[in-house]
């Protein structure tokens, strides 16, 4: 059994095939809703323009992300049981190469949803960035400490969207914050019985 924090349910752990499905699964739900929206909402979304100042930009801002979770993982304890709880249920359970795909899927339908369809539609201005970031935060639900932190990250995908006007970078930044914080979570927990592919 996974051992529940103070505010989260018991919980049997997942299997790696019960997370990938769900990853996919979640990925899917996300896009269609993403497509659904430009359906019945015809907005421009921010482009993505593939230029090296943009990917080192979103690798910095991944790892600014990355830095500062790392932070506040030791200064909140509240923080800490979520993230722990949220590792254990996810994180544990896959094995090396499936750290990409845990990189990849939220990396790129959540922020295409809610950088590229939702920030566009809302407005891209200081509004339209709370509301998403909030919804951002919202879909992260895994006790309150955990939604603060993902709408703060939701802030700050947001913000570097727009400050650069490229869905590029948002992106990028997702995709290391969770690849290089799963691999040093694996890395620091490593199972001798776990292997490495």
């Amino acid at each position: 059994m996974v051992e529940p924090s103070n505010n989260q349910p018991e919980l049997e752990p997942l299997s790696r095939t019960q997370v990938l499905i769900f990853m996919g699964v979640s990925a899917v739900v996300l896009l269609v809703a993403a497509k659904l929206w430009l359906h019945f909402d015809r907005i421009s979304i921010l482009p993505v323009r593939w230029t090296g100042t943009n990917l080192l930009l979103g690798i910095g801002v991944g790892g600014v992300i990355t830095a500062a979770s790392s932070l506040i993982y030791r200064l909140w304890p509240a923080y800490r049981r979520s993230a722990d709880y949220f590792v254990r249920l996810v994180v544990k359970p896959l094995i090396w190469p499936d750290l990409i795909w845990l990189g990849l899927l939220p990396g790129l339908s959540e922020e295409l949803l809610f950088r590229g369809v939702m920030l566009s539609s809302l407005g891209l201005n200081w509004s339209g960035l709370l509301v998403s970031s909030l919804c951002f935060g919202i879909l992260h639900f895994n006790g309150w400490p955990y939604v603060v932190w993902a709408t703060i990250v939701g802030l700050l995908l947001g913000f570097s969207a727009l400050a650069t006007g490229n869905l590029l970078v948002p992106i990028v930044a997702h995709i290391t914050t969770n690849l290089v914080a799963s691999i040093l979570w694996k890395l620091g927990n490593r199972d001798s019985k776990q292997p490495l592919t």
